[in-house]
């Protein structure tokens, strides 16, 4: 990355600040967008990281809100300082000074980028007085500026003790007859409830110096080891406290921090006793013992009569939305010492901000989780974007045009021009079962394998019959693929047909009359039977003819749940539809979404077609 960048974190970027930097010399931009056309020109968009990238969608750097752009529509590539304009084999296509862009494009100072009915003047030094969008704010031309980058990562501490305790709890009833328990107090009200019985001072700097801490840190071993020091302070009198949480999608408790006044680091274990964590967690309510060996709840504990446990305060943790999160217990040997009912007041006070420190600690920590899957996830998108062709073949006499959407941020549906010798060109398509991220391995893992069959077999039945034993036996589990190879032969103008179980492809002859091809002569999909032998067909082709192969993400498009485009729609559409090539595909998507009418893309959407010119 160039070190340029380093100056200013891009998102805390203002008018203003650019400004001020570019005056006071400092080079914190590298290259800017100028909006041109929309209701706000003149306004400036950075050129943000390595890759900068227009579209509908969210994530992108630059969303565009409208119908006619692309989910992901084209990308700007910083490539050690130079910039290249990449389109996303979006729909309506991304222009350069009116040229339609194919594969990618350096751009150079003062061109003009159109994407649809948006325009920007591409600056590769902006401006002393430039006015940067704001990331996140959405102007009124419809373009929104995106986030520069994901949060940042603070240290993460790991646990001090991952012990597990004894055992999970369970619900018991115990005798209550005779109790040396001085008070219980409820830990699952709100903040607002808590009595002042304590000193205000006691209190005021307790809750201080936890809150500190609580506020200072995310990490969750940090706090809990920063709240026993601070308890520890507050109540001179305790011998060992430690903090208990439950983990989560499970039953146990382990032991987060603990911490003692013995000075060795061989004494500096806590002895737990189960029966008043359980008591604890079960009534949602702190106890206060004065003798907790003479305490009737807990006379049948053998831990409790081990341990010498005299005087001892526990408050739960407690989560209005998750419930109990696990237990804080303080507690003294000393019989002169014993804890009183203020000490619980306050420990209470302590748990309820240490549960709230804790279920946001759960938060971060999902969210963080969340952060690395939308990143890998948009790595993901890139890389696949990455295996589909940059452009499209260049064959005298003949035109091409193609179309790809995933349902979900990768999909499985799968195209790809390959060059063959003697001026030939396969087209390959196929559908992988399922779709997201499973279906999009197997959709790059099938990139490869299409391409090393075509180049090594003799024809095109061979090839699919070589991937069909390659996919049958590579331990992929019971995933399928239908996949349909198609190879021109421009000299001949003789086109050769192989169908693994694909959807039939339509031909339209130059008098608009519209079949569908091969569907008594096709295999079985990729991965059935390992020892399949496929054939091969071949059809002349006329001039004026054009061709249309797609997955059923078209046809099976749904307006309701008993309503799909279907196979006759798109024959009926593709027999009407324009003459060129580029232009029916471009229709047909269009008929696809209206016909929808805005429900969300259920499967992943893929479309060839090619046209041997009149």
């Amino acid at each position: 990355m160039n070190d340029r960048r380093h100056g200013c974190q891009p998102n805390e970027l203002g008018f203003s600040a650019l400004a001020d930097s570019a005056h006071r010399g400092v080079d914190l931009i590298v290259a800017v967008l100028e909006v041109l056309k929309g209701k706000t020109p003149g306004r400036f968009v950075e050129v943000q990281t390595e890759r900068t990238v227009f579209g509908r969608h969210p994530h992108c750097q630059v969303v565009l809100e409208n119908a006619a752009v692309s989910r992901y529509h084209a990308q700007i590539l910083d490539v050690h300082g130079d910039f290249f304009i990449e389109d996303l084999r979006s729909r309506n296509g991304t222009h350069v000074n009116e040229s339609l862009v194919e594969g990618r494009r350096e751009l150079k100072n003062g061109d003009v980028v159109r994407v649809c009915d948006f325009a920007f003047r591409f600056l590769a030094t902006p401006p002393t007085d430039t006015q940067l969008l704001k990331p996140g704010v959405l102007l009124e031309g419809g373009v929104l500026v995106g986030p520069t980058r994901a949060f940042e990562d603070p240290a993460e501490d790991s646990p001090n003790n991952n012990d597990e305790a004894e055992g999970t709890f369970d619900s018991r009833s115990e005798e209550e007859d005779r109790s040396s328990i001085i008070s219980t107090l409820d830990a699952g009200g709100s903040s607002s409830d808590l009595r002042l019985s304590v000193k205000p001072e006691t209190k005021l700097k307790a809750i201080l110096e936890i809150t500190k801490v609580l506020a200072g840190s995310l990490g969750l071993s940090q706090v809990l080891d920063k709240t026993l020091e601070g308890l520890f302070r507050i109540f001179p009198q305790a011998d060992e406290g430690f903090i208990m949480l439950r983990e989560e999608q499970q039953k146990k408790l382990v032991v987060k921090a603990t911490k003692t006044r013995r000075n060795t680091d061989a004494d500096d274990q806590v002895h737990i006793s189960m029966t008043i964590v359980r008591k604890a967690l079960e009534t949602s309510e702190g106890i206060l013992s004065e003798n907790a060996l003479e305490d009737s709840r807990f006379r049948a504990s053998e831990s409790l009569s081990s341990l010498q446990i005299r005087s001892m305060i526990c408050a739960p943790l407690v989560s209005r939305e998750r419930g109990p999160l696990g237990v804080i217990q303080i507690t003294t040997n000393d019989v002169g010492a014993q804890f009183r009912n203020e000490d619980l007041d306050l420990l209470i006070s302590v748990a309820m901000q240490v549960a709230l420190a804790v279920e946001n600690a759960y938060l971060y920590q999902k969210a963080l989780k969340q952060r690395d899957m939308e990143r890998d996830l948009e790595f993901a998108t890139q890389v696949q974007l990455g295996f589909l062709p940059h452009s499209r073949p260049k064959l005298p006499g003949y035109e091409f045009a193609d179309y790809y959407e995933p349902a979900q941020r990768v999909g499985g549906d799968y195209f790809d021009y390959i060059q063959l010798p003697h001026g030939r060109i396969a087209v390959a398509l196929a559908d992988v079962a399922g779709k997201g991220v499973p279906a999009a391995l197997l959709m790059a893992r099938l990139y490869s394998a299409v391409r090393y069959h075509l180049i090594s077999q003799p024809d095109a039945a061979a090839a699919m019959t070589g991937l069909n034993a390659e996919i049958s036996t590579s331990g992929l589990g019971h995933r399928f693929i239908t996949c349909l190879i198609m190879i021109i032969d421009p000299e001949s103008h003789q086109l050769t047909l192989v169908n693994a179980g694909h959807l039939s492809p339509l031909r339209r002859d130059s008098a608009g009359q519209v079949t569908p091809i091969g569907a008594v002569e096709s295999g079985m999909p990729l991965g059935i039977l390992a020892n399949q032998k496929f054939h091969q067909m071949k059809y002349d082709l006329q001039p004026g003819e054009s061709w249309l192969v797609f997955t059923d993400g078209v046809t099976e498009a749904m307006r309701s749940a008993k309503e799909i485009y279907g196979n006759k729609r798109l024959t009926e559409f593709f027999a009407k539809s324009p003459t060129k090539i580029d232009e029916t595909v471009k229709e047909v998507v269009a008929d696809v979404g209206a016909f929808v009418e805005g429900r969300p893309q259920s499967d992943d959407i893929c479309m060839v077609g090619f046209q041997r010119l009149p």
